[in-house]
């Protein structure tokens, strides 16, 4: 018995016991490990170790009560978090130094840089919350929810400030099992992340030296709020009454045509003649004849000025069959006073190769579609990160379009489906949400597994269905509970043919959007406050 104790031990030992270079090490390692809980390998039980490793980790750098000095609390738990963010996002964002090897004879010299450079600015933000969280660090279970409450706020501010970047958000542990997303539809994605802190670090009591009772007392919260998220998950997939599907069918089209071949001027032929071939390719699937029907392309589909191409409309009204709409993805240039101007856009063309409406992406992707502070980097030499003619413009809006034979959607262009704001940003609720993207910039990687879960991810939020085409994959058909109804793998030709699925009633989320997170975040801090400046209360 004693040995296996002792053994069981050890890791919170050798985090205790740890100091310079070596707790610095470990700190990276546990948050590199913790990149394995997201998509595409859904291990989340490996947080019941890493989170409590950085805990004791903390624990180790921080003393309890007042003796150590509150800048001395901050630089160490500032120290630990954000080794353990560099490890996170390193493990979990390595993949985007794949988009510079599409041209790897401009671009490759770029790749360690922006390899190494996106993890150490985002591990700030790490850094920032295991900082705040190390002001209100004591003894108790309470430091747990001090590290819970900050890191998730922390995750809040990473999606919010220039212009945000709220990928991988701790709270995408839960992507996989789905009954585990459920509680998307109350809390959203940063609710998700609160919990996630909270349920896989609360195990870190069990090495306090504390009576037995209140060490397994972390471990029973712990798993008492595991079992809450499944049993409210299950549920809502099994119990609540789906919403069964519209009149409408849909057909997505993922030509998965390659980056590198996408923009060479011999190829806008066969890559327009791929799009229509699939386009009235035979219907299959649970597809019905002479139904109103959507079909959709992805991003950027075609790789010309859809309206400036003589004959492009007309080839697409003769590959329509009559109650069809096409949506698609396709840059959009527009002389302006100020010169010319390019959007990313979604187009809505109706059988007679007319377009009925246009969304211009609003939110572009910082140094992929406009250089930030392009003042100053252009004089750097770093105006060539932007591969496009000029930079693209953004938008005005978010808001809804509306097919004349089919329900309204929100179109949501590539990266645009990452943030839980712009799903519920238009004045109408849509039928359904629409996410085109061209993820092909990043090949056989996690990142296209990761942006679809996270899109997915909108739909549980929202209760709306998802509509998804990716030139290379992922594409599917979600329904409002998350569930894929149909979907083409990674890197495949094809379509998928299918009945569109109905909206659910307004979730919790979708009515009062970040909520019950606040709600939790300030009665967390009041606890937290109470804790600190009340000496009685830290009593056993």
């Amino acid at each position: 018995m004693k040995r296996s104790l002792g053994a069981l031990m050890a890791v919170p030992n050798a985090c205790l016991l740890a100091w310079g270079w070596r707790r610095r090490g470990l700190a990276f390692a546990a948050g590199g490990v913790s990149a394995f809980a997201l998509p595409p390998y859904g291990w989340f039980p490996v947080l019941f170790v890493t989170f409590p490793a950085l805990v004791w980790l903390l624990d180790g750098a921080i003393e309890s009560g007042t003796r150590q000095s509150a800048l001395r609390r901050v630089a160490s738990g500032f120290s630990i978090g954000w080794w353990f963010g560099f490890g996170y996002f390193l493990a979990g964002l390595w993949w985007i130094g794949s988009a510079f090897l599409v041209e790897a004879e401009r671009f490759a010299w770029m790749m360690p840089f922006a390899v190494l450079a996106m993890p150490l600015g985002l591990a700030l933000f790490t850094a920032a919350g295991t900082a705040l969280a190390a002001l209100f660090w004591s003894d108790r279970w309470s430091r747990v929810l001090a590290l819970a409450l900050f890191l998730s706020l922390s995750d809040w501010v990473r999606g919010h400030v220039l212009t945000g970047f709220p990928w991988n958000l701790f709270g995408y542990a839960f992507s996989k099992p789905l009954f585990l997303a459920q509680t998307a539809s109350l809390t959203g994605i940063y609710g998700l992340s609160f919990l996630a802190v909270l349920i896989f670090a609360l195990p870190a009591v069990l090495a306090d030296h504390k009576p037995l009772r209140a060490r397994l007392a972390g471990l029973t919260g712990s798993l008492a709020l595991l079992a809450g998220m499944a049993g409210f998950g299950l549920v809502r997939l099994d119990l609540v009454e789906d919403a069964g599907f519209s009149d409408v069918d849909v057909r997505i089209v993922q030509p998965s045509i390659a980056q590198a071949e996408k923009w060479v001027p011999d190829n806008k032929g066969w890559i327009f003649d791929t799009y229509l071939d699939l386009t009235h390719k035979p219907l299959g699937g649970t597809a019905r004849v002479g139904h109103d029907r959507l079909i959709v392309w992805p991003e950027s589909a075609v790789p010309f000025l859809l309206t400036h191409e003589p004959g492009a409309l007309y080839r697409i009204s003769q590959a329509l069959p009559p109650q069809t709409a096409l949506i698609t993805g396709a840059i959009r240039f527009e002389q302006s006073s100020e010169g010319p101007a390019y959007y990313n856009s979604v187009y809505l063309v109706d059988p007679n190769g007319e377009v009925r409406d246009v969304y211009d992406k609003v939110h572009l992707v910082p140094f992929g579609e406009y250089l930030p502070l392009r003042w100053l980097l252009q004089r750097l030499g770093l105006e060539q990160l932007v591969d496009a003619p000029g930079t693209f413009h953004a938008g005005l809006r978010h808001r809804v379009m509306v097919p004349q034979t089919a329900p309204s959607f929100l179109p949501l262009v590539c990266y645009e489906a990452i943030f839980p704001d712009f799903a519920g940003a238009s004045d109408v609720r849509p039928g359904f949400l629409l996410n085109v993207t061209n993820d092909a910039w990043f090949g056989d990687t996690p990142g296209p597994y990761q942006h679809f879960a996270q899109a997915r991810m909108r739909a549980i939020e929202q209760g709306l269905p998802l509509v998804r085409a990716a030139n290379t994959g992922i594409s599917a058909v979600v329904d409002a509970k998350g569930r894929v109804i149909g979907s083409l793998p990674l890197l495949s030709r094809g379509v998928i043919d299918g009945r569109l699925p109905e909206r659910l009633p307004m979730t919790i989320y979708a009515r009062y959007g970040d909520g019950i997170f606040t709600i939790c975040a300030i009665l967390s801090f009041v606890l937290l406050a109470k804790h600190r400046y009340n000496p009685g209360s830290r009593k056993n």
